[in-house]
This record gives C-alpha cells, sequence and structure tokens, in this order.
C-alpha cells in the first residue's frame, strides 16, 4: 500500500488559502480606487445602469460645451447691437440739432459725424467669432457688408451710394429744376402744371388741388399725365383768397404750397399779387399766380424735393423691399409711388374717373398671390374672395395682406405700383385665363408678376429726363454679401442644447432695423450741398428731419432691440437648460456611483474579517505540514 503526501498547493486548504488572498487583493484594490471592479464584468448586474447614466453624461458634457460656444457667440452679437443703439443715438441726437452750417464740403458736423458712424456700424456688422461672421446668416464664412469705402464710393467697375444719389437726383430735379413738373399758362388768365411723362418714378407728383379764388376754375388733378390748371376767368381774386396744391415726394411724404392773394406792397412770401392798375386787368394777377407757382414750386423741388430723392435713393441702394408697377386707367385715386420696375400699356375699359376691376375680372376668375388663391365673385365677398365690382384699391389691400408690405402699394396717375418687403418671394399669377387677361388689363403683360431685387439705377442718360429704373446688380455695388434667403434670420444659426430643446441664435446684417438704421446714416452722411447756395441750407433742414424721423422707432417696425430680445430668449432657454442638466448630472452620477463605487467601510471590514480567515487558513497549514505519520497515530 502506498501512502499520498499531503501536498500543500493541490490541497482543499490551499484553494481556499488562494481564493482568500484574491478577495483580499480585490478589495485592497476597491479600497484603493474606490471602484468594484476595473473591467465590466465584475461591475454586478447594475453596471447596464452605469453604461446608460455614463452615456447621457457624455451628451451632457456635449451640450454644455455648445451651450459655452453659443453664450460665446451671443455675448459678442449682443455687443455689437448695443453699440448699433448706441450709433443710433448718436446720429439722431446730431441730425435733429438746430446747427445748420456748412464746411467747405458742404456739410454740416452731424453729417461729418454720421459718415465716421457709417464706417462703424460696417465694422460692427462684420464682426466674427472665431471665424465665424455673425451677421451673415448661413453665410456665415463670408463677410456680411461690404467695405464702407466701397458702399460709398464704389469701386472701378461698379457705383456706390454716392453716384445712386446723384443719378436720382439729377432724375427727380429735372433739367429745369422744377421737379419734373411742366408750368405754362394756356390763355392768359390760366395758369397750368402737368407733370412730364406718364408712369415716371421721378420727381413731383400732383396730388391734389384746392382753391377759393373768387370767380376761378380749377381743373384737375387729372390726365396721363397728371395735371392741373386754374383759370381766373377775367376776375380778380379777393384779398386772402387762397390757391392750395398738394404734391406727393418720392419718399412718400406730402408737402403742400399755398398761395394767398395780396393786396398788400410789398407782395408778403408766400403770396401772389391782385393787380391794382386802372382799369383792373386779371390776366395781371393771372401772371403774377403763375409767377409765385413758379418759384414756389421751384423752391420745393430744391429743397424738401432734393432730400426726399437722396432718401429714396437710400431705399433703392440698401432697401431689398421691391416694387412692380403696370399703367391701368385708373385715374381718380392718388398715392405715393415707390420705386418702378416696370410698366406696361394698359386694357382697362372701365368707365372714365372709374377705379373698378370691373370689365377686367370676372366672377369665377382667380389669381394666386405668393400660394395664396384670390377668387372673385359677383357679390358677398368674405375672406379671401374679392367683388368684381371692387375697386382696384381693395384688390391691393388684399394682395398687400398676403405679401405682409411695410409699404401699402399705390395708385398714381393711372400707374400700379405693387410692393413687397421679399422682393425675391413675389409672385402673381392668373389662376385661370380670364384672371390672366385681367392682370394684363392691369398693366402686368406677363406672368408671374414678379419684383427686381435692388440696386435700382436710373434708367437712362441723361438722368435729367429719365422716366424709368432698372436693375443695377450688373454695375453697383452689393452692400450686403451674407444670406439673402427666405426665412428668419433667427433660423439661421441652430443650436441642440439638450436632447429635445434646440436654440436659434442667427442674425443677418440685412434685417429690416439694421438696414433702415444703415441707410439712413449713409444717406445722411453721404449727402452734401452747395455751401452758401440759394437752397442749401433748406436741403440739409430737410433732410435731417427726415433722418430724425428715419431713426425714430414707429409701431409696427422691426427694432434692434427685438434682435436683442430674440437672442436675450436663446439664452434664457440655454440657461434653464444648463440647471436642468446641473441637477441630472448630479442624478446620474449618483446612480453611476451606486452601481460601481465600493463602500469604503465594508471593504475595510471585509478585509479585516478575510485577514483573520487567512491567518487561521496558514495556522492550520503550518499546523498540517508538521505533521507526521507517527504523530498521525
Amino acid at each position: 500500500m502506498s501512502i499520498s503526501s499531503i501536498n500543500y498547493s493541490s490541497s482543499v486548504l490551499g484553494a481556499q488559502i488562494r481564493n482568500i488572498n484574491q478577495q483580499l487583493t480585490d478589495l485592497s484594490t476597491q479600497l484603493s480606487t474606490g471602484k468594484l471592479s476595473q473591467n465590466y464584468s465584475g461591475m454586478g448586474t447594475n453596471e447596464g445602469f452605469a453604461i446608460a447614466g455614463r452615456s447621457q453624461l457624455s451628451n451632457i458634457a456635449a451640450y454644455t460645451d455648445t451651450i459655452t460656444n453659443v453664450n460665446v457667440n451671443i455675448n459678442l452679437a449682443n455687443t455689437a447691437l448695443q453699440s448699433l443703439t448706441t450709433i443710433r443715438t448718436n446720429t439722431q441726437t446730431g441730425s435733429a440739432s438746430t446747427a445748420q452750417d456748412l464746411n467747405v464740403n458742404g456739410q454740416t458736423v452731424a453729417q461729418n459725424t454720421a459718415a465716421a458712424q457709417f464706417g462703424s456700424m460696417v465694422g460692427v456688422l462684420n464682426t466674427q467669432s472665431g471665424n465665424r461672421y455673425l451677421f451673415s446668416g448661413t453665410a456665415y464664412n463670408t463677410q456680411p457688408v461690404a467695405n464702407a469705402g466701397d458702399i460709398i464710393n464704389g469701386t472701378t467697375t461698379q457705383a456706390g451710394f454716392k453716384t445712386v444719389m446723384a443719378e436720382r437726383q439729377a432724375a427727380d430735379l429735372g433739367a429745369n429744376g422744377m421737379g419734373r413738373l411742366v408750368q405754362a399758362q394756356p390763355t392768359p388768365s390760366s395758369v397750368k402744371v402737368s407733370e412730364d411723362a406718364a408712369g415716371s418714378p421721378f420727381g413731383l407728383k400732383i396730388k391734389a388741388v384746392s382753391s377759393t379764388l373768387t370767380g376761378a376754375t380749377v381743373t384737375g388733378p387729372s390726365g396721363s399725365p397728371v395735371s392741373f390748371s386754374v383759370d381766373l376767368n377775367g376776375v380778380n381774386p379777393n384779398n386772402g383768397d387762397k390757391l392750395s396744391v398738394q404734391f406727393t415726394l418720392p419718399d412718400g411724404t406730402t408737402e403742400q404750397i399755398d398761395l394767398t392773394a395780396s393786396t398788400a406792397t410789398p407782395t408778403p412770401l408766400g403770396s401772389f399779387a391782385i393787380d391794382a392798375s386802372v382799369p383792373v386787368n386779371p390776366n395781371n394777377t393771372a401772371a403774377n399766380l403763375n409767377t409765385a407757382l413758379n418759384t414756389a414750386i421751384k423752391k420745393l423741388a430744391n429743397t424738401s424735393l432734393v432730400a426726399a430723392s437722396a432718401v429714396t435713393a437710400g431705399d433703392n441702394f440698401f432697401n431689398t423691399a421691391s416694387s412692380v408697377t403696370g399703367t391701368t386707367a385708373v385715374t381718380n385715386q392718388v398715392a405715393p409711388p415707390a420705386s418702378n420696375i416696370a410698366t406696361g400699356a394698359t386694357a382697362l375699359s372701365g368707365a372714365s374717373g372709374s377705379d373698378s376691376i370691373t370689365p377686367g375680372f370676372s366672377a369665377g376668375d382667380t389669381i394666386t398671390v405668393n400660394g395664396t388663391t384670390l377668387t372673385f365673385v359677383n357679390s358677398g365677398a368674405t375672406g379671401n374672395q374679392l367683388n368684381v365690382t371692387d375697386s382696384i384699391q381693395t384688390l391691393m389691400s388684399k394682395i398687400d395682406q398676403i405679401t405682409g408690405t411695410s409699404k401699402p402699394s399705390t395708385i398714381h396717375g393711372g400707374v400700379i405700383t405693387i410692393n413687397t418687403d421679399d422682393a425675391a418671394s413675389l409672385s402673381i399669377t392668373g389662376s385661370s385665363p380670364g384672371a390672366t387677361a385681367a392682370l394684363g388689363s392691369l398693366g402686368f403683360s406677363t406672368t408671374p408678376v414678379t419684383a427686381t431685387q435692388p440696386p435700382l439705377r436710373v434708367g437712362s442718360s441723361p438722368a435729367s429726363s429719365a422716366t424709368t429704373l432698372v436693375n443695377g446688380s450688373a454695375n453697383t455695388i452689393k452692400w450686403y454679401q451674407g444670406n439673402d434667403g427666405p426665412g428668419s434670420p433667427r433660423s439661421t444659426a441652430v443650436a441642440r442644447v439638450d436632447d429635445s430643446v434646440t436654440v436659434q441664435y442667427g442674425a443677418q446684417a440685412n434685417e429690416d432695423a439694421i438696414r433702415r438704421q444703415l441707410q439712413a446714416i449713409a444717406v445722411f452722411g453721404t449727402f452734401s450741398t452747395t455751401p452758401g447756395g440759394q437752397y442749401s441750407g433748406g436741403q440739409v433742414a430737410a433732410l435731417s428731419l427726415r433722418t430724425t424721423q428715419a431713426l425714430t422707432q414707429q409701431p409696427g417696425q422691426q427694432r434692434i432691440e427685438d434682435i436683442q430680445t430674440d437672442i436675450a430668449m436663446a439664452q434664457n432657454t440655454m440657461k434653464d437648460a444648463t440647471t436642468r442638466q446641473t441637477q441630472a448630472k448630479a442624478q446620474l452620477q449618483s446612480i453611476i456611483d451606486q452601481a460601481e463605487s465600493a463602500p469604503q467601510d465594508q471593504v475595510a471590514s471585509e478585509i479585516l474579517a478575510l485577514q483573520n480567515a487567512l491567518q487561521a487558513s496558514y495556522q492550520v497549514t503550518s499546523n498540517l505540514a508538521q505533521l507526521s505519520l507517527v504523530k498521525f497515530l
């Protein structure tokens, strides 16, 4: 019989000791690292929760980085916008001041300051955050605004605003300095004033005439081109009798000339002399009226009209609100024309002086405006319907409601002008054959009716006799070079800041509030006149008034503060998301800790128990190692 030796390494007791040693090693690692295990297999059944929690923490970390970056962009944009409001306030204060002293360049101190402020504003709008331009919309790699010097002065191949403004002034003033009006005395007892061309967007437009002149006959304004006449009929007016003529200027403002019949000597300003010769000759009074009216028109043309022309040139150059025109037979509605782009001959055959859309449109005809259908009915129109007996003004109002234009469409001298704030989106089509023909009768010979994007330039040379505006994009500086697509500028920069939360914080330099301010300051800072000229003071005073008004916030207009509010809302949204994420991080970390952390007290106790067990095992092993057959027996 053989007896196997007692081998420690292969004994049950040895295996137990090795197991205890491994447990001690694992517990010591847990004690030093605070973790249950150094690999997922040792983490236990709750490790799935920890893995999911760690994934969510990773997402939160990414959102935190995004929020940090977006906040940097928003803070920079807000600083830029605040600078713009300061520039607006300073320029408005300067334009509202009464000091009109001109320097050798024909500008006031306030205008010189505005020119410098224009450059500052361009610099602000070209602010970058890293390699991102903040006011370019989705075209964030593109400088949004052209260089200030190029915008004003142009380049070797493209005209700048100064050229556009000079052309427009020549076109509005006309060769005779009368605002494109023609004045004559058809008979010795009468005076007639007419616009020089039908459908022209330039110069003074006759809006209304009223008279208290005893024995006189006033005709018009009517006709094409629009005109009015005053015939004294061989009768002298009474002292204090008055003739009033209202004109619409290119910027849509209205001014009135009042001429009072007077027997005073010398004749007071704003009056005309009643003939006092013996025998009385009323034809001399008519000649005096003609002279006084000529003087008053020239003064109006060379002061307020020049200022209005500069403002309108700013609109032609800077404003993306465009218009399209057609010529119709309407004669009894008069309104300020906007920038005319195209005209067409009329086929509308309504009664003379009528403004009804009949017989151009018939019941059942439909037109589509920017995707919305307008239907013509015999009577009882509701919603997007029009009665065929409605006026053209009602039709245009319906179109304006759909396009959302900030500048109502107009009629003047048989010219229909449809305005839009987004030229790129304007589309008017005849959805039925009759409606297509009817649009043609309104002067729109091709469909869809669309608007041309600015810049707009005087259409022919010499400018003083031009009668059209044309698309000048081929040879004119484009001041805004960023994204110009449809949709909200805010949506051009979107960031996800939480699992189900995104913020929009984009901005564009051509937004209405920014564009209007840039335009007003450019006009004020660029315009100059002749120092010491007869009308120079009146020109600067009229322009200063318009600049002050342009920089005054009007109800319904976008404000720079509105943009700041929008991006502040984005910041508040991110702040709320950060608060939620901070709370979630604490909860997720707690879940991970519970799943993966080793409780230190418990580990220490287990280590102590294992050390005692190991010591006892070693003692037993030692005793067994000393065992012999003799001792065993």
